[in-house]
Parts: structure tokens; sequence; C-alpha cells
């Protein structure tokens, strides 16, 4: 499987060039984000390389007409799917197998002092997370005080 091809990512209008490249293994119920880094904003390519997530993007640009818009779209080993993340949007991921392991690429460097995270359950995004049985999910303390959209640092482009 090609996972990466410069020059069709090129054509398409892609980023061509990633400067990282993340791993993250999560057991199903778990929910990373909504992760963003204010400045060094990194885009993302995201693909579930084992198992099944329900991957999320926000646009979090004041200036978009998609102001706190997301989008979200099941990605696993068996679709083959990826999803492109740009700078200005906050990403997430809810594990709907028993597993899964994600890999990301990214086009800025993690700069902790620059990251932020948005309320995963914030009312005024309204995000259907497809959680699994009515369970709430298992989330880090990070993720769970997560800033509502109305609170958060945004970007201004």
């Amino acid at each position: 499987m090609e996972l990466f091809h410069r020059q069709k990512f090129a054509d398409a209008g892609l980023p061509d060039h990633f400067v990282q490249d993340n791993y993250s293994i999560s057991r199903k119920g778990t929910l990373r984000g909504l992760h963003y880094q204010i400045h060094q904003a990194q885009g993302k390519l995201i693909q579930a390389v084992v198992g099944e997530i329900f991957d999320v993007v926000v646009d979090i640009r004041r200036s978009s007409p998609y102001f706190g818009q997301w989008v979200g779209v099941q990605l696993s080993s068996e679709n083959r799917h990826q999803l492109w993340s740009p700078p200005g949007f906050a990403h997430g991921f809810y594990v709907l197998s028993e597993y899964a392991e994600v890999l990301y690429k990214v086009t800025d460097f993690y700069a902790p002092e620059w990251e932020r995270s948005l309320l995963w359950n914030d009312p005024q995004l309204g995000i259907d997370w497809q959680l699994t049985d009515g369970h709430l999910p298992l989330l880090s303390p990070k993720d769970a005080n997560g800033k509502p959209l109305s609170e958060a640092e945004v970007f201004s482009e």
C-alpha cells in the first residue's frame, strides 16, 4: 500500500513536505483531541493503520466562512482512507475498534508550548462522536479540560 506519494499529493494541491511522523496507539472508547498548535500550526495527514477511528477536524480560522464547523470520517485499516487536516484546524479522533494504531504526518514540528485543546463535547460545535453504547469516552486530563470554542484561542487569519 502506498501511504504517501510526493508527486500525487502535489498534483492534488496538498503539501508534499512533512517534517515528522507520529504514531498513536489507543484502546476502544478513547477520545483524543481536539488538538491544535496556535503557533507553528500543523497540517496533518491522518490514517488508521490498524483498527478503526472516527476522525474529526474543526475549522478554527475566525476569518473562514466555515469557522466552527466540523467534518468527521471513519478511517480504518480496511478502508485505507486518509484525512487531510490543514493548518488552522483542530483535530481529534475516537476509537471505534478494540484498539487502533494511527499514523499521522505533520507539516511542522510539535511545540508543546503552543498546543491548545478544544472541548470535545462543546455544544457550540455539536460533534456527533459516534460514541459506542452511549458510554462517555476515555479522556486524558488535557482533553477533559479543553476550552469551548467561545473561550479558545483561535486563528485570526
